[in-house]
């Protein structure tokens, strides 16, 4: 059993690292790579505090971002999609049947990306990104979305790759000393 002491030391860790990244959206590029790398940190969350932990850490994270944050978009992201994911994979991975895994899976990356946007064109009047959407109108749109899944896809993997590396390797050289 964890003490609490060093559940809230890791949830606050966790929560400040993910806050850097969400800061560090400055950069221009970092408006999608920031919130992916942000969630990718309650992995550790997960893993070391359990689900509860994860949940405030994401809420935590997803309200600071959304006043501190230098891209709006990208702490929309954070909270719309990036944020929880990592911490819902886990409960999508106890499924069963491949099939109707990857197809929930899916499902929360598309209807998460369409909410998002819808969010951030119409409550929060970013009309920049139509603008970026580029000649083809609805076209572009839908083929961002299917590029998108494609790249969910990769996002995916590499966390069930991140986590696998975690468990097996970094995880006993962190916490070697800790106990």
């Amino acid at each position: 059993m964890i003490k609490k002491s060093t559940q809230v030391a890791m949830g606050g860790i966790a929560s400040a690292l993910c806050l850097l990244l969400m800061i560090l959206t400055i950069i221009p590029i970092a408006t999608y790579t920031m919130p992916a790398l942000a969630g990718m940190v309650l992995i550790v969350v997960v893993i070391e505090n359990g689900y509860s932990t994860a949940w405030m850490v994401y809420a935590a994270v997803g309200f600071l971002s959304l006043f501190i944050c230098p891209d709006k978009e990208a702490a929309m992201l954070f909270v719309g999609f990036f944020g929880y994911y990592p911490i819902l994979k886990g409960k999508l991975e106890k499924i069963r049947v491949r099939m109707v895994e990857y197809l929930l899976k899916f499902s929360v990356f598309n209807v998460a990306m369409v909410a998002n946007y819808m969010i951030i064109i119409y409550l929060f009047g970013i009309q920049d990104i139509l603008e970026e959407v580029g000649p083809f109108g609805k076209y572009s749109v839908l083929l961002l979305l299917a590029l998108g899944n494609v790249v969910f896809w990769i996002y995916d993997v590499a966390l069930s790759r991140i986590i696998t590396a975690y468990r097996e390797v970094l995880r006993k050289k962190i916490f070697r000393r800790v106990g």
